[in-house]
């Protein structure tokens, strides 16, 4: 008998639906949170030691357990055994020290790996299961969603498997693809999953767009942190904030509901993963997650509560327009105004209310990125912007002050 337990979401679920073609009938498949993968191979390893099968097979996908069990699953293995853990997480690369484990980040071709992309590879490679051109790309769909490849590669498909995921329940979602798999050339979406995707679309932007309103920004340590509680989309909601906000670190999401909190960054220079196992989570470098943890309720919660939601840049402006090299004008959370421009070939200098700080900074994305993070600015929108032109011009035509030609608001010395 085949037992296969994974995770529960898109990429574990898909493990089950390979099991499910290769097997049929002759496997259990189970779709566990972490702590449900726990409880249950401990309770399989409990059975195995009165059953004693020695044919029985156990895969575990896209899941670690902790270290308690780990070691009872190495002497199960060296007592005879079979268990084949699979996984592509960069926190469970030590599993890797077992020769039961195979812990991969990447294909031979560089391809970031998932959990069902290493599955498929290890069932064809077995002959458990036959490559097909329709397993082929669900897999790769499932791969491009699983590792936020498919935003870079524009492969919308890979987005829509995951929403009609969550629009269906598990075992309808596996029922449906199973048989797709098996009966189809190729693998696409009926015109009925069309049209329902299409209304999904519609609603996913509906709920950024209200979710953006709720925003806040913190300084987690030395990381400036967008953290917003949310508890669907977290994939899609992550991208747009991170896409908008480019000057935060990374972006937390919090569900209460699921007592859980979802990382998700853009920038190659932050790991997220490093910084869900400071709260005993993991992951991958760019989406990572871990458990509501007192520690976690209390800095991302509590301490975060009382502040005002991140003031969105203005987005029609035809004047007060970001790079413009003889100025753009911010306004920051307490209403005052910070003028950046271009003083010199390569040093972008601001002012605060007309006062000139004391650093420079190499471009303007360095220098807008700096007061997002420590001022909490915003794109003033072209009234603004329109009615500071009109008061500058209007000290010029009465002589007084006189100012520099490379910025506003300072005097110019003698």
């Amino acid at each position: 008998m085949y037992y296969l337990y994974t995770h529960n979401d898109l990429d574990g679920v898909s493990c089950g639906i390979l099991a499910k073609c290769a097997f049929g009938d002759r496997i259990d498949v189970r779709y566990l949170s972490l702590n449900g993968l726990n409880h249950q191979v401990g309770k399989y390893l409990d059975r195995a030691v009165i059953q004693n099968n020695p044919d029985d097979l156990l895969f575990i996908t896209d899941l670690t357990v902790n270290s308690e069990l780990e070691e009872r699953l190495d002497q199960y293995v060296r007592a005879g055994g079979q268990v084949r853990l699979i996984d592509h997480h960069k926190t469970a690369e030590y599993f890797n020290a077992y020769p039961w484990a195979q812990v991969i980040l990447h294909h031979e071709d560089g391809r970031l790996a998932s959990a069902t992309s290493l599955f498929y590879e290890y069932l064809t490679h077995h002959e458990f299961l036959s490559r097909t051109e329709s397993l082929d790309q669900f897999v790769e769909l499932v791969r491009l969603y699983d590792t936020w490849q498919w935003e870079a590669e524009n492969k919308l498909a890979a987005k829509r498997l995951n929403d009609l995921f969550f629009m269906l329940s598990i075992d309808e979602f596996e029922v449906k693809m199973v048989e797709r798999l098996q009966n189809e050339p190729s693998f696409t979406f009926n015109d009925f999953e069309e049209k329902i995707l299409d209304m999904e679309d519609h609603k996913i932007e509906r709920y950024i767009r209200r979710k953006k309103r709720e925003l806040i920004q913190a300084f987690i340590g030395s990381e400036c942190v967008g953290i917003v509680h949310a508890e669907s989309y977290h994939s899609e909601l992550a991208s747009e904030l991170g896409t908008i906000y480019p000057h935060l670190d990374y972006i937390a999401i919090l569900n209460m509901g699921g007592r859980k909190m979802s990382l998700r960054t853009n920038h190659d220079h932050i790991d997220v993963s490093s910084v869900a196992m400071r709260y005993g989570g993991g992951g991958h470098a760019k989406a990572s997650g871990c458990t509501m943890s007192d520690v976690v309720f209390r800095l991302f919660v509590e301490e975060t509560f009382d502040l005002e939601p991140i003031r969105g840049d203005a987005e029609r402006n035809r004047f007060n327009v970001k790079g413009t090299e003889t100025g753009v004008l911010y306004e920051s959370s307490g209403e005052d105004m910070i003028y950046v421009y271009l003083s010199e070939p390569g040093k972008w200098s601001l002012e605060w209310n007309g006062e000139l700080l004391p650093f420079q900074f190499s471009t303007f994305a360095d220098a807008e990125r700096h007061i997002k993070r420590n001022y909490g600015a915003a794109l003033a929108r072209d009234e603004a912007f329109v009615k500071m032109m009109t008061e500058y011009m209007y000290q010029i035509r009465m002589g007084t002050p006189l100012l520099n030609s490379d910025g506003l608001g300072r005097e110019t010395s003698s």
